[in-house]
């Protein structure tokens, strides 16, 4: 059995999922699979998924190098009035996103002032 036979269900998750720039390649009996995930969350599947084909990881047969995608953000200072549910219904996000995209700067969701430049979750 081939390794792109081995791991044929590893690639075609990481297809499935978007993964942008993939590329799989073999070389000197390892599997190369390189690309970007559009979320942690989506990395993490095709970590599982391997994990699953190799529960100890001592095949030693693949190599993965899945990178995450960095977020697009828009930058947005708070005026007087504003709160992060009006600031999401005007940018299309909900306040979560916006929340936890400033969480260095936001500790308290429901007490956020003037003055402040967050940062703007994009699609």
């Amino acid at each position: 059995m081939s390794l792109l036979d081995k791991y044929r269900e590893l690639t075609d998750l990481a297809t499935n999922l978007g993964v942008a720039n993939l590329q799989v390649r073999e070389q000197d009996n390892v599997l190369y699979i390189d690309g970007t995930a559009k979320s942690a969350e989506d990395k993490e599947k095709i970590w599982s998924a391997y994990g699953k084909l190799d529960p100890d990881f001592r095949s030693a047969d693949a190599v993965i190098n899945i990178a995450v995608a960095e977020g697009k953000t828009t930058d947005y200072t708070v005026a007087s009035g504003d709160s992060l549910s009006k600031i999401g219904k005007a940018h299309g996000v909900s306040w979560e996103a916006i929340f936890e995209a400033n969480r260095d700067i936001i500790k308290n969701p429901d007490l956020i002032q003037a003055g402040w430049k967050l940062k703007i979750p994009t699609a």
